[in-house]
């Protein structure tokens, strides 16, 4: 089975839960922005849930169907429609040769994902499909191997519907875990940050999301050694400004690591727009470890 580009999309990419273990030699992981919806939507399909999908940002591609295939759409509304029909998010759906898939306008939310029963076949490199710098070009076929399995109902998952609709979308405080540098903020920049909402700019992307806030100060001027920062690491900028990075970060960082937004809040993180007001609460490991056993246990059964 394949598909083709017809349209190309702003930033559409294919993803998969990322490249890990060269992060020492300097090679960003990437994969799934929003990690939850893509597990949903290759869970939805009886695929492994760490399947690659295709990413996509808004304006988004148009696809044309070769052969038939199951496809399931979920994270952000862009209003999918199949040959000018509406199609449901989170749902199964049967598509067959010369469809046409595009996607509308963005209703809610950032990112959504396309996920096709079977594995979606790209140029594989260190082990994982996850494009960083490539995007999806007009033209550009893609191919999937079919596996006859049997899509699961979502009539019979409210409870992980729900339960990943809250997750993601649903307003709540973004837990962190304090950083090596959190001690060195004064008294007034920890209550700024405590208790003083954030707000989301457009210098927000795979890389990082750039907030507007209260400008933050640490209590005397200090040097870091550069160290190892990942997708959550809440980085201090030269302006007082607070960078959040994401997928496609940089390894290493030498501006001052305030905290580490826990892994179940990024998703959340992902999906909201420019001007979209943040709070942050602290909480600790355990915790963040507990919340996320808890997650994933929800696609074991």
């Amino acid at each position: 089975m394949s598909i083709t580009i017809i349209k190309k999309g702003i930033s559409d990419s294919i993803q998969d839960a990322g490249r890990y273990g060269y992060q020492h030699i300097g090679i960003q992981p990437g994969g799934y922005m929003d990690y939850l919806s893509a597990q949903l939507a290759n869970y939805l399909l009886h695929n492994s849930i760490t399947n690659p999908v295709i990413e996509i940002h808004f304006p988004s591609s148009t696809f044309c169907f070769e052969s038939e295939n199951i496809i399931c759409i979920t994270g952000a509304n862009f209003v999918p429609v199949l040959n000018e029909k509406s199609i449901a998010m989170q749902t199964p759906i049967q598509v067959n040769k010369g469809d046409l898939l595009k996607f509308l306008q963005p209703i809610h939310g950032r990112i959504c994902y396309i996920a096709f029963q079977g594995t979606l076949t790209s140029d594989q490199w260190l082990n994982s499909f996850s494009y960083f710098s490539k995007r999806l070009e007009l033209g550009l076929k893609l191919e999937i191997i079919n596996k006859e399995t049997t899509p699961r109902d979502p009539s019979t998952l409210t409870n992980l519907l729900e339960t990943i609709e809250t997750k993601v979308f649903k307003p709540a405080s973004f837990q962190f875990i304090p950083g090596p540098a959190w001690n060195d903020l004064d008294a007034t920049s920890i209550q700024h940050l405590l208790n003083t909402p954030f707000k989301t700019t457009l210098q927000s992307n795979r890389m990082g999301f750039q907030l507007k806030g209260p400008l933050l100060n640490l209590m005397s001027p200090k040097s870091y050694l550069s160290s190892a920062v990942t997708r959550g690491t809440m980085q201090l900028l030269p302006n007082g400004e607070l960078i959040i990075l994401m997928a496609d970060h940089q390894t290493i960082g030498g501006y001052p690591n305030l905290g580490q937004i826990i892994l179940v809040d990024l998703p959340r993180l992902t999906q909201l727009r420019s001007d979209s007001l943040i709070h942050f609460s602290l909480t600790n490991v355990d915790s963040a470890q507990q919340q996320y056993q808890s997650l994933q246990e929800s696609f074991t059964n």
